[in-house]
């Protein structure tokens, strides 16, 4: 081997060493600038439902935080895992992110086991608020209490609905209430979005289970009734409504929540510029105060406390998928 070959060879094994560690750190760090372009939320539901709501008012902090617009990108299917899916194998960088909630991160993955989402690989960012279940009642419904619904219910099998968006956690809120009372209530599953209030308010299903962040304008003018919430204790926002567990329904507390979650492999550094975004924007007045309108609590924290938060809901609502019987299709 000539000198001028042995210097051409190492020069380039030497280049390729260089790029090999350039790829990788640059795999572990963040543009210099993030973000510098758009931010897409996706809500893995249509418009207009709980995830959307909060999902929005997410994209606005995060817009508001960085100068840069974020926004949300509806992507409905199969109980949340198409949108789920397309989180999962998005650049890893930043500019993709989920609006997580029960329903991705467990129900979704096991109403439909064959959709390929593993929700482990999600790298958790931020939680971001809860908001509590509340059983409510159209014009269309005599009872006035759930112990008239339990009781008509047992009194007419099959005779009652009670519209869900399907494979959502009210879908299976729905499945456990019946099998708690021991009723025969027909469950109406619906895509997403609102159908099942629209349907309530114009009479076509007697019940729904929804969050108050969609709830609370409805009581307000008077469309709909609140008959029960499903949390320990009763709601400022709506003091005269009993809960669940004083209407004779034992046990039966959950909330809804939501918080965002990146694609495996999103650099800590961004991260941690995204949780910091969020949480300075929940403690604002601007956005508690939008929160407290929809019966919503903010939930700070760092990205490992949204992880402990999820580890801690996932097996509850894969036990309550499990037990519904649902099978996605």
């Amino acid at each position: 081997m000539t000198t001028t070959s042995f210097v051409r060879r190492h020069t380039l094994a030497l280049a390729i060493a260089v790029f090999c560690v350039s790829a990788a750190t640059a795999q572990n760090a963040p543009p210099a600038a993030f973000p510098n372009r758009p931010i897409r939320l996706i809500v893995p539901y249509t418009p207009g439902g709980p995830s959307d709501v909060m999902g929005r008012l997410m994209s606005q902090s995060l817009s508001v935080s960085f100068g840069q617009q974020a926004y949300v990108d509806n992507r409905p299917g199969a109980g949340s895992t198409l949108g789920g899916k397309l989180v999962a194998s998005a650049d890893p960088d930043g500019y993709t992110l989920l609006v997580a909630t029960a329903a991705t991160l467990a129900i979704g993955p096991t109403l439909y086991p064959d959709a390929g989402l593993d929700p482990k690989v999600f790298v958790p960012v931020a939680a971001f608020a809860t908001v509590p279940f509340v059983m409510i009642a159209g014009p269309k419904l005599l009872g006035s209490t759930v112990a008239d619904v339990i009781a008509y219910a047992k009194a007419h099998p099959g005779k009652l609905t009670i519209g869900v968006p399907n494979g959502a956690p009210p879908h299976m809120l729905a499945a456990w209430f019946k099998s708690l009372t021991g009723t025969d209530i027909v469950i109406v599953t619906y895509k997403g979005g609102s159908g099942d209030l629209t349907d309530l308010i114009g009479g076509h299903i007697d019940l729904a289970i929804e969050t108050t962040s969609v709830v609370l304008p409805r009581l307000a003018d008077g469309s709909v009734r609140a008959l029960a919430t499903a949390t320990p204790e009763r709601l400022p926002e709506t003091p005269n409504v009993p809960t669940m567990i004083e209407s004779g329904v034992p046990g039966f507390v959950a909330l809804s929540w939501t918080g965002l979650a990146a694609p495996p492999g999103t650099p800590p550094p961004v991260v941690e510029k995204l949780n910091a975004a969020i949480n300075a924007r929940l403690g604002t007045a601007d956005l508690q105060a939008k929160l407290k309108m929809l019966g919503a609590k903010g939930k700070p924290g760092t990205p490992a406390d949204f992880a402990g938060f999820v580890a801690s809901e996932v097996p509850k609502w894969t036990a309550m998928a499990k037990l519904s019987g649902i099978h996605g299709e």
